[in-house]
């Protein structure tokens, strides 16, 4: 079955390249060309495996799509944004979005991208056969995609679930920030990129708005390890 793509962005003759380059490698591309457009599709009846957006949009910016969209459904998003524009990029990703890359872009590492987020999903039916995970009051089970802290779900993006997953089972152990973007990400951790911080962050701030008690520790420079209470 075809991977199913909305690609927001008002750029014509790139949604042309775009959709020239990558339908023939089955990806079936839906197009709106401003955000109002964009966010109508993404919310309605139709399913969409991916969401390609961009960040300067007629009627409603990429960001503010996102901050909407996320109300809502937990699609994963690749924003792109401006080149170099580090603002661009942690705002994306402190909204929820679950990667970004700047234009102007390679054709191919964008298919890279879009492959990477494609494997997580086609991971899950995998995934889901894995025992539930428990440290401290936090639970997580794959099968039913569900996270619980002090008995209370916490919403988490697809990347987000991943990422949690991978620091509980190996709870006690530092993670690097390496193994976090190669095996969440599906790519190498690039010089100055701040998209596991990010994602970590993120995390953080929906814990603590249930529970207080930190119990992912950043070790500085290496990356973080989840901490099991005695």
């Amino acid at each position: 079955m075809n991977t199913s793509i909305l690609l927001i962005d008002d750029d014509h003759e790139l949604t042309e390249l775009l959709t020239d380059f990558l339908t023939p490698q089955g990806y079936q591309l839906t197009i709106a060309h401003d955000g109002q457009q964009g966010l109508e599709l993404a919310t309605g009846g139709q399913h969409f495996d991916l969401i390609l957006l961009d960040v300067m949009l007629p009627l409603l910016d990429g960001f503010e799509v996102l901050k909407q969209l996320r109300r809502t459904h937990l699609t994963p998003v690749l924003m792109l944004t401006a080149k170099g524009d580090d603002f661009d990029r942690i705002f994306g990703l402190e909204l929820g979005a679950d990667d970004y890359l700047p234009k102007p872009f390679n054709p191919r590492e964008l298919s890279a991208r879009i492959k990477a987020i494609v494997r997580r999903l086609e991971q899950l039916p995998a995934l889901a056969q894995t025992q539930p995970v428990q440290v401290n009051d936090l639970h997580l089970d794959p099968a039913a995609q569900h996270v619980s802290l002090a008995n209370t779900p916490l919403t988490l993006t697809g990347t987000e679930f991943s990422m949690l997953q991978l620091l509980m089972v190996h709870a006690g152990q530092l993670v690097s920030k390496e193994q976090l973007s190669e095996k969440v990400l599906g790519r190498k951790l690039t010089p100055f990129d701040r998209s596991i911080d990010m994602h970590v962050s993120n995390i953080r701030r929906k814990m603590a708005q249930i529970q207080p008690h930190d119990m992912i520790r950043t070790i500085r420079g290496s990356g973080y390890m989840m901490v099991r209470q005695s």
